[in-house]
C-alpha cells in the first residue's frame, strides 16, 4: 500500500506544466468506439482512470498501445458489446461507453458505473435520452441492456444540465440520421472538446458550449489524430496550492478563460494574477484573506471539482468563508480530515462555514475521494509538522505523479510504501 508523506511549511516557486484533461480524455476514448479505424490521442497522461478505460476498450476487442505519450486505439474489429461489472465498477466514466457501443454494434450490456462516492450521480438522463432516441433500455440485476429499435433524431430537453448525459447523447446521436438537438445541455469546455473530436472525425456537431447542441447524424466517422485540452481542474489545484503556500507559481498550459470564477476568488484572497496566453502567474500579496462565498454550479459557475481545495484554502484565510455545494450532496469527506489538522469548519446540508486559522497541523489523514484527497495534499503542504495521507489511489485517478510536480516546486512530499494494513476504499 502507498501513502503520501508530507513535511509542510515550504513555499512553492517555479513552473508547472498542466496535463491533458482527464474529463476530456475519458469521453474521447469512449467515442473512439464509433470509428472503424485507428485513433491517435496525443499527449495522453496515464491517470489510473485512463488505464481503467483502456481495460474496457480491450475487453471490447480494441487494440490499444502507446507510442511515447500518444495513445493509439484501433477499433477496426470489435468482438464484444459488454462492459462487465469488474471493469465498470472502478470507473464512473464507464457509462460513456453506453452510447458508442449501442450506436456501433446495435446493442450493449453494461454494468452500473462506479467511481468516487461523492453523492448521487444518477444515470437516468443517459437512459431516458437513449429511450427518447428510440433505443429499448432495460435495467436488470445491476446491468443496463440496450438495443437499437427505431432510432430517430429528435429534440431532447434535459431536466438538468448533466455533463455526462450531454456527452453520451452527443455520441449516440452522431450515428442517427437527421438532426438531434440537446436542449438545456451542459456547457463545460470538455463538451466543446468532444464536439471538436467528433467534427474532426467527420461528424457535425454545432453549438457545443451553449445551451443547445445540434448533431447532424448519420455521417461515417474516420480515423484521426487529436490533442485534448489541458486540465482546468489540475491548473486550479496548483493555483490554490500557490495561494496557500506563498511564493510564485507559473502554471503553463492553462486557459485562463476556463477558470475565471476561481481567479476572481483568488484575487479576493490577496493574490495577484497575471495571465499571458496559456500561462497563469500567481503571487500572494501578504496574508490570505477570506474569499467571501463560493457556490458551486454547472459551468461557467464555480466548479464543484475545486470546492474541496478551496475549503482547504479557507481554513487558513483570515476571516469567515462560506462554501455552498450544489452539485454533489456527499462531497464532504475531506471536512473531517481537515478538522483533524486543526481546521475550524462547520458543515451541514452542503454548506460549510470556515473560520480561518493561523496554522494547520500535520496529522494522519485519509483520502475519501479524488478532489477531497487533493485538498489534503494542499493542507499538508502548509501544515506544521508532517502529514500522512492514506488511500492515495483516489488522488491518482485525476493527478499523474502529483508528488513529483510539487517536489519540483519546492514542496516536501514523498510517495512511500507501507507495510501496515490500510482500509483501502478505492475500489
Amino acid at each position: 500500500m502507498e501513502q503520501f508523506f508530507i513535511v509542510g511549511g515550504n513555499k512553492l516557486n517555479g513552473e508547472v506544466q498542466i496535463d491533458s484533461a482527464k474529463n476530456s480524455l475519458l469521453p474521447i476514448m469512449a467515442c473512439s468506439i464509433l470509428i472503424e479505424g485507428q485513433v491517435r490521442i496525443e499527449r495522453v497522461v496515464g491517470y489510473s482512470d485512463v488505464f481503467a478505460m483502456i481495460d474496457i476498450l480491450e475487453n471490447l476487442g480494441s487494440k490499444v498501445y502507446w507510442e511515447k505519450d500518444d495513445l493509439i486505439i484501433d477499433n477496426s474489429s470489435l468482438s464484444s458489446n459488454e462492459v462487465p461489472n469488474e471493469l465498470a465498477s472502478p470507473l464512473r466514466s464507464s457509462i460513456f461507453c453506453l452510447g458508442p457501443i449501442l450506436a456501433r454494434l446495435g446493442s450493449v450490456k453494461i454494468a452500473y458505473p462506479g467511481g468516487c462516492d461523492i453523492g448521487l450521480r444518477p444515470i437516468d438522463l443517459h437512459l431516458s435520452g437513449a429511450r427518447n432516441l428510440g433505443a429499448k433500455v432495460v435495467e436488470k440485476n445491476g446491468y443496463i441492456y440496450a438495443r437499437k429499435e427505431k432510432m430517430q433524431a429528435k429534440d431532447i430537453a434535459l431536466s438538468f444540465a448533466s455533463v455526462g448525459a450531454t456527452e453520451n447523447l452527443m455520441m449516440l446521436a452522431t450515428c442517427i440520421e437527421g438532426e438531434t438537438r440537446i436542449i438545456n445541455c451542459a456547457k463545460e469546455p470538455e463538451i466543446v472538446d468532444l464536439a471538436n473530436f467528433i467534427n474532426k472525425a467527420g461528424g457535425r456537431v454545432c453549438g457545443a458550449g451553449t445551451d443547445v447542441v445540434s448533431i447532424q447524424g448519420g455521417k461515417k466517422l474516420h480515423s484521426l489524430s487529436f490533442r485534448p485540452i489541458t486540465d482546468r481542474i489540475e491548473a486550479g489545484t496548483f493555483l490554490i496550492a500557490g495561494a496557500m503556500t506563498g511564493g510564485e507559481i507559473v502554471v503553463k498550459g492553462a486557459n485562463p478563460q476556463q477558470n475565471q470564477e476561481l481567479l476572481s476568488k483568488l484575487i479576493k484572497s490577496a493574490c495577484k494574477i497575471k495571465c499571458e496566453n496559456d500561462t497563469i502567474i500567481l503571487t500572494r500579496n501578504g496574508k490570505l484573506k477570506s474569499f467571501g462565498e463560493i457556490e458551486t454550479g454547472v459551468y461557467p459557475a464555480f466548479p464543484t471539482d475545486l470546492q474541496s481545495q478551496m475549503t482547504a484554502l479557507s481554513s487558513i484565510s483570515d476571516g469567515y468563508s462560506l462554501i455552498i455545494e450544489n452539485i454533489f450532496e456527499s462531497r464532504n469527506k475531506h471536512i473531517g480530515q481537515l478538522k483533524k489538522m486543526g481546521a475550524d469548519l462547520i458543515s451541514r446540508n452542503g454548506i460549510v462555514i470556515a473560520k480561518g486559522q493561523k496554522h494547520l497541523f500535520g496529522a494522519d489523514v485519509s483520502a475519501g475521494d479524488l478532489r477531497g484527497g487533493a485538498s489534503l495534499v494542499l493542507a499538508g503542504l502548509v501544515a506544521q509538522g508532517y502529514t500522512t495521507i492514506d488511500n492515495i489511489c483516489y488522488i491518482d485517478r485525476g493527478y499523474k505523479n502529483i508528488e513529483e510536480k510539487f517536489t519540483a516546486l519546492g514542496g516536501d512530499i514523498k510517495r512511500v510504501k507501507v507495510e501496515k494494513e490500510i482500509n483501502n476504499q478505492c475500489m
